[in-house]
C-alpha cells in the first residue's frame, strides 16, 4: 500500500486474500454456478478495483452500497472496499423498491453498485430519492472498468485501520425501522478466530455459502474464515433443496451453514440420502433453535449439525453447541465463542445471576459492534458499559450451556430472516381503511415462525383478508407479509393501554393450528 501515511491494522481483512494469493495463488477461492477464480485472479481483480476506488477519492469513512446476489463480482467489491477502507453496505433484494429507497437514503451512500439482475428494482428505488448517490454495474465491466467520481473533497489517503467499519448490515430490531449494523475489521477479525477454534477450517475444505449475502453470516459464518486458510467457497444464489443437494454431491461439499428452514427442507427433499450428503464434515445451524428431532435425522444421515446462537451486532457469533452435546441437550444452543464474554442478567435488577440461572443475555468480547449506523440513541439502548443487551431470555443449565426460552424483543425469524412486528403494522396501517393493526410470530413447521396480524377496520369501512394481504405484499418483502390476517373490533390491551401480544400470541396459534385441522 505505497504511499499510505500509515500501514494497514494487524486485523484488517483485506489483506488475508493478498496472503494466500502470495502462498496459494493457483488454489480455487470461488465457484460461482461453474465460472471458477482462483486466488490469484481473484486478487488481482480486487487490487485493481480498489485502486480504481482510491483513484476516484473513495476511502476510510466512506460507505459503498451493493444491491447483489451472491457472486464473484460482489466478493470483489467486498475485498477492494476493505482493502480500500471502505465500508461495504450489501442492501437485501428481497426488500420493496420503497423499503430499499428508504434504506439507501439511510445509509448516505457514496455511491451504489448493483448487479445485473436487480438494475429494475435499484432503478425503481432510486427514482424515489432526491438526492441520488452515483451508481455503477458490478462486474469487469461495470465499476471495475470505470468508477463513478466520489462527490466532494477526496477521502483521506492512509492506511486501513483495525477500527474502521467493514461492513453494515441492516437488520430489523424491535423498532419500526430497520437500522444499520456497523461492524469494523476488528469484529470481524475477532469473529472469524473464535468461529475458527469452535469450528476450524482448512485449505482442502469445500464451503457451501447459501445465505443471501446481505446477511452477516453469509460473511462471517465460513466464507470470510474459508478464503483466510485457502479453501474453496461455492457460492449459490437461492435456495432450491434439491440443487443444493446436488451441489453438495458434485462439488464435495464438506462445510456449510443454514437455518433450521433449510435443512427441514433439505431433509424433506425425496433425493436427501446418506449417500447425497456423505462428504459434509461441519454443517452449522443458525438464526433459530434446531428441532432435537431433525438435528438426529441429519445424523442418521452421518452429518453432525453443531448448532449456534448469534446477532449481528455480534458480528454474530456467541454460543456454539456441538453435533453431540446439542443431542445430549435438545433445544439448547451453546456455550461461548472463545473471546466472548457473555452474561446472564436479572431483567428488572439488570444485576447478574450466577450458576444456573434464567435472565437476559448480555455480550462482551472484540467482536461485538461499533454501534448503529448514525443512531448514537439506539446504540446507548443497546449497550450497557460495554456490554451488548440480546434482548433474549436464556436458560444457563449447571452445565453451563445455554438455552434461548423467549425474546424480549417484540421481532419473530420466519426462514432465517429477522421480521420486525412494528414495521409490518406501520405498513399495514397506510391502508386507509386500517385503523389499527398488531402483528405476531408463531410457530410454523416449516419456516419456524410466520406472523399473524390482527387489525381493526375503520368504522363503517368493509375489508376483507385477501384485500390486505394484498395491501401487504405491495409494501412489505414476501417474507413480512402475514401468512394470517384476522379482522377484529378492537385489541387487546394492558392496563398501561400497551397491547397484549401474549394474549394475540395464543389467539394466532389457535387459528393457524384450526387451519391446518381443516386442511387435512
Amino acid at each position: 500500500m505505497t504511499g499510505f501515511e500509515t500501514a494497514d491494522g494487524a486485523h484488517t481483512i483485506g489483506r488475508w486474500l493478498h496472503d494466500r494469493a502470495l502462498h496459494d495463488g493457483d488454489r480455487l477461492a470461488i465457484d460461482d454456478r461453474g465460472v471458477t477464480i482462483d486466488y490469484a485472479g481473484l486478487d488481482r481483480r480486487v487490487q485493481g478495483l480498489a485502486n480504481r476506488l482510491r483513484a476516484a477519492g473513495y476511502g476510510p469513512g466512506d460507505r459503498i452500497a451493493t444491491v447483489s446476489g451472491n457472486s464473484i463480482d460482489h466478493v470483489v467489491a467486498f475485498f477492494a472496499c476493505a482493502r480500500a477502507g471502505i465500508a461495504l453496505v450489501p442492501l437485501s433484494w428481497r426488500l420493496t423498491a420503497q423499503e430499499l429507497a428508504g434504506v439507501i437514503e439511510r445509509t448516505r451512500a457514496g455511491a451504489v453498485l448493483i448487479e445485473d439482475e436487480y438494475v429494475g428494482l435499484a432503478a425503481d428505488a432510486l427514482r424515489r430519492i432526491a438526492d441520488c448517490p452515483p451508481t455503477a454495474a458490478l462486474g469487469t465491466t461495470g465499476v471495475e472498468a470505470a468508477v463513478p467520481a466520489r462527490r466532494g473533497a477526496p477521502a483521506p489517503q492512509r492506511g486501513v485501520r483495525d477500527e474502521d467499519p467493514l461492513l453494515v448490515i441492516f437488520t430489523s430490531g424491535s423498532e419500526a425501522e430497520p437500522k444499520g449494523v456497523v461492524l469494523t475489521h476488528a469484529n470481524c477479525f475477532w469473529n472469524n478466530l473464535a468461529l475458527a477454534g469452535a469450528v476450524p477450517l482448512t485449505a482442502d475444505d469445500v464451503v457451501l455459502a447459501m445465505l443471501p449475502q446481505f446477511h452477516i453470516a453469509a460473511w462471517n459464518v465460513q466464507p470470510l474464515l474459508a478464503w483466510s486458510v485457502g479453501a474453496t467457497v461455492v457460492l449459490e444464489r437461492s435456495f432450491q433443496p434439491h440443487r443444493i443437494l446436488q451441489l453438495i454431491a458434485e462439488r464435495g461439499v464438506t462445510a456449510m451453514m443454514g437455518v433450521p428452514t433449510q435443512y427441514r427442507l433439505l431433509a424433506d427433499d425425496p433425493h436427501f440420502s446418506p449417500e447425497a450428503v456423505r462428504t459434509l464434515r461441519a454443517a452449522v445451524v443458525g438464526g433459530a433453535t434446531m428441532p432435537a428431532e431433525l438435528a438426529r435425522q441429519w445424523m442418521d444421515a452421518g452429518v453432525p449439525l453443531s448448532q449456534g446462537y448469534g446477532l449481528t451486532e455480534a458480528a454474530p457469533n456467541v454460543l456454539s453447541l456441538s453435533a453431540d452435546e446439542a443431542l445430549r441437550h435438545p433445544g439448547a444452543v451453546g456455550r461461548p465463542y472463545p473471546h466472548v464474554d457473555v452474561c446472564v442478567v436479572d431483567p428488572a435488577s439488570e444485576l447478574p445471576l450466577e450458576g444456573p440461572a434464567t435472565g437476559e443475555l448480555w455480550v462482551r468480547g472484540p467482536s461485538v459492534f461499533a454501534g448503529y449506523l448514525d443512531d448514537a440513541a439506539a446504540t446507548a439502548r443497546a449497550m450497557s458499559d460495554g456490554w451488548l443487551r440480546t434482548g433474549d431470555i436464556v436458560h444457563r443449565d449447571s452445565d453451563g450451556v445455554f438455552t434461548v426460552v423467549d425474546r424480549m424483543k417484540d421481532i419473530y425469524i420466519s426462514g432465517g430472516e429477522n421480521v420486525a412486528p412494528a414495521e409490518v403494522e406501520r405498513a399495514l396501517c397506510r391502508h386507509p381503511l386500517i385503523a389499527e393493526a398488531a402483528v405476531v410470530g408463531v410457530p410454523d413447521p416449516v419456516w419456524g415462525e410466520r406472523g399473524v396480524a390482527f387489525v381493526v377496520i375503520a368504522p363503517d369501512a368493509a375489508l376483507g383478508e385477501d384485500e390486505v394481504v394484498t395491501h401487504a405484499r405491495a409494501e412489505l418483502a414476501g417474507f413480512k407479509v402475514p401468512v394470517r390476517v384476522c379482522v377484529v373490533d378492537e385489541l387487546p390491551r394492558s392496563s398501561i393501554e400497551k397491547v397484549a401480544r401474549a394474549r394475540l400470541r395464543e389467539r394466532a396459534t389457535m387459528l393457524v393450528k384450526e387451519d391446518a385441522h381443516e386442511l387435512r
